[in-house]
């Protein structure tokens, strides 16, 4: 595929054809026909061709998203149901709509499940959002939220908060939460820095730069698990939370997480048109006025925004930024725009759907959502890699 199909299925469009020089694409004015370009009409029937092509595709979008929407919202009426106490679906449905006559209902409701399940959503939403972005910009399609190394500096974060600081608390949220909020950002500002020293930045610099120093901070928690060894309730909380652990947050922290997910979301749309045009290659996209590397440091800056807050709420929860980006690119196609609000519902409801699982399946046994979206999410990624090497085959 050439540079400009690549183009034209990202949605761009191709302008005319300068008589100066070389072709130049969206974003310029149409040149004065000539006698000759007036008699020629082949290009029409193309050009109807994609139009169509293109109403088909947005229309496909559309109707993905408004499934999406009904699922997020059936999954959480079903995920508020579900529980120790099983809630019928009409009384929930009551409780929402007139919270004040919920009873002792509405105090499973708003105190325990809904917090926990809007945690979910945010947490889904931010992961999912972060791995579009992520594997828009390095274009490739395994990077996940954590491929720049923020999984060991929130590691880090939360075993300093669990071991050294556990009284620490700010605005209702953990010292676990806070220092691996702090240990996500600052360990991506460090990796940033470290690709940029080296001169001529590169972004193989920058994701090498990621695992190194997501490594050696992963492998410091070792040092903590070691010194509190007696301390077995410790190791726990620390290998629960590793292992993706969502608690019952206080509607304070849902207060502050969620108005910082829903606005780097929506900052990052027009990012994602910029990354349609930089999968055309860095040169490209030079050539059609996009500044390549304030499109890098965007993308980076919401992306760890967005990830500090999923690891805040829920620990390290893997999977959900690589399946669910993959399995909607096969539906809606590779558009960045209409992919990312399509991933962060998808995203949402995935998780609000396996939390439901994880605390359910074995009750009163609860498995951390990490461990369940692993073992969902494994078998269905080797799904869809052998969908793709079929496709390629």
């Amino acid at each position: 595929m050439t540079g400009l199909q690549t183009y034209r299925d990202l949605g761009g469009k191709r302008g005319p054809k300068s008589p100066h020089g070389p072709d130049r694409w969206a974003g310029q004015a149409a040149l004065p026909q000539t006698e000759a370009s007036q008699e020629s009409s082949q290009g029409l029937p193309e050009a109807r061709l994609g139009s169509q092509s293109k109403r088909g595709s947005r229309a496909r979008t559309n109707t993905v998203n408004l499934i999406l929407l009904v699922a997020l919202l059936l999954s959480i009426v079903l995920a508020t149901s579900l529980g120790a106490v099983r809630l019928p679906v009409n009384e929930v449905l009551h409780a929402f709509l007139h919270p004040s006559q919920a009873g002792e209902a509405g105090e499973i409701i708003f105190a325990l499940r809904l917090p926990r399940v809007l945690a979910a959503a945010l947490v889904g939403a931010a992961l999912s959002a972060t791995g579009v972005l992520f594997q828009g910009l390095f274009r490739n399609p395994l990077a996940d939220p954590f491929v720049l190394g923020t999984s060991g500096g929130a590691a880090l974060g939360g075993a300093i908060g669990i071991f050294l600081i556990p009284t620490l608390s700010f605005a209702g949220f953990s010292a676990t939460a806070v220092l691996a909020f702090v240990g996500s950002v600052l360990t991506m500002v460090l990796v940033w820095y470290l690709a940029r020293t080296s001169g001529a930045f590169a972004m193989e610099t920058l994701l090498l730069a990621g695992f190194a120093i997501g490594t050696m901070l992963n492998s410091a928690t070792v040092v903590f698990e070691l010194r509190e060894e007696a301390s077995s309730s410790g190791l726990r909380v620390l290998a629960a939370w590793l292992h993706g652990q969502l608690s019952i947050p206080a509607w304070s922290q849902l207060g502050l997480i969620a108005p910082l997910t829903i606005i780097a979301i929506v900052f990052a749309l027009p990012v994602a048109g910029r990354l349609n045009t930089l999968a055309l290659g860095e040169e490209y996209a030079s050539q059609l006025g996009v500044h390549v590397g304030r499109v890098r440091v965007a993308t980076v800056i919401l992306g760890s925004l967005l990830t500090a807050a999923a690891v805040s709420l829920g620990g390290l929860i893997g999977f959900v930024g690589l399946l669910v980006p993959h399995f909607l690119r096969i539906l809606i196609g590779p558009n960045h725009v209409r992919l990312l609000p399509a991933a962060a519902l998808g995203g949402a409801t995935f998780l609000i759907l396996a939390d439901t699982l994880a605390r359910t399946a074995f009750a009163p046994t609860e498995i951390p959502v990490g461990v369940f979206t692993a073992f969902l999410g494994g078998p269905a990624f080797l799904y869809l890699l052998h969908h793709r090497s079929q496709e390629s085959g």
